[in-house]
């Protein structure tokens, strides 16, 4: 018996809508299901991943349930080539919507790193190697590179001093490249237009401008002496008097065992300030936006010297007679 073409018709609609409906319920199972991982998983995904592979990935993880509807949810989304890489962390009761919105978005995994003021390159290093974003070694080469160096527009032999002391969030992408320059991005942002006219007024280029605050970094015990310290050391080098800083004598020590003798005093080197008038070669440690700040702003003062008290203050003075007393007192007393 030959249908009528019109019931024929019926009959591939009404085929045709149950097997939409079948499909639409599947897929609707699958959406409003929640599954939580039995325990935390974190899932890494390549750049350039297909979304296939991507679901597959989640399946086996036990993030989704179904692969197939997974990407069938994507395309339907049109979100398949919207993806970003990166270790994804999941560890809750999520539904495959909220999945694939969390792989839109990138909300990848993030890290912190703090790097404290007063670090030198070395103390950065070791930080910065616990990250996993690189080794020591690659550190350490990116610090001299010259075509590096150029790249960040330094005009230095080194990034000491210029990695910014502050907080920083990577990912498990983040190469040390990209980390340095977000350091030395930071030291920018905080070398203001305003700052920078400060310290030109105290004939400060930008560089000198670093390496002082590195030294005022080291010396202060508190934010609040700064300032002071930024003038003695200005006064300084006004009158041409050598800076007489222990902590760049310090740096220029191969391996200092914690014991600053008076040979150590009388050996010349780069940044030795009692035996080199000025400042020395370059910065010895990061400063802070409030050692930045002090050296370019120093307090109206006339005093030439300053001696530890020992409770992480000093004891200023303005002639060596007065300094000499201070240092019996609060040094060799002790």
């Amino acid at each position: 018996m030959t249908l009528h073409p019109r019931k024929l018709a019926l009959i591939l609609f009404a085929m045709i809508s149950i097997s939409l409906l079948c499909i639409g319920l599947w897929l609707q199972n699958f959406v409003a299901t929640a599954i939580a991982p039995t325990e935390p998983q974190v899932v890494e995904i390549k750049s350039g991943s297909s979304f296939v592979r991507i679901a597959n990935q989640l399946q086996q993880a036990g993030i989704i349930s179904d692969a197939k509807r997974f990407t069938l949810l994507a395309r339907w989304r049109k979100a398949t080539a919207q993806i970003h890489a990166g270790e994804y962390l999941f560890k809750t009761s999520t539904k495959p919507d909220d999945i694939l919105a969390r792989l839109v978005a990138g909300d990848i995994r993030k890290f912190q790193v703090t790097i404290p003021e007063g670090f030198n390159l070395q103390e950065i290093t070791a930080r910065l190697e616990k990250t996993g974003i690189g080794s020591a070694q690659e550190f350490l080469l990116l610090y001299n590179d010259v075509e590096f160096l150029s790249d960040l527009k330094i005009d230095a032999t080194s990034l000491e001093g210029y990695l910014f002391p502050e907080t920083y969030t990577y990912t498990s992408s983040t190469t040390p490249r990209q980390q340095l320059h977000a350091m030395v991005a930071q030291l920018r942002a905080h070398l203001t237009p305003e700052l920078l006219k400060s310290a030109a007024a105290l004939n400060l280029n930008t560089h000198q401008l670093i390496t002082l605050a590195s030294i005022i970094q080291k010396e202060a015990g508190n934010v609040m002496e700064m300032p002071l310290i930024s003038a003695v050391f200005n006064n300084r080098l006004k009158r041409g008097i050598a800076l007489q800083a222990d902590p760049t004598v310090i740096y220029g020590i191969t391996d200092f065992d914690g014991n600053l003798t008076r040979k150590h005093l009388e050996t010349p080197t780069p940044y030795n300030t009692y035996r080199k008038r000025g400042l020395p070669l370059g910065p010895i440690a990061s400063p802070g936006q409030f050692a930045l700040h002090a050296t370019a702003n120093p307090a109206v003062s006339k005093d030439l010297y300053f001696v530890a008290r020992g409770d992480g203050t000093h004891k200023f003075s303005t002639n060596l007679k007065d300094h000499n007393r201070a240092v019996r007192r609060y040094q060799l007393r002790r």
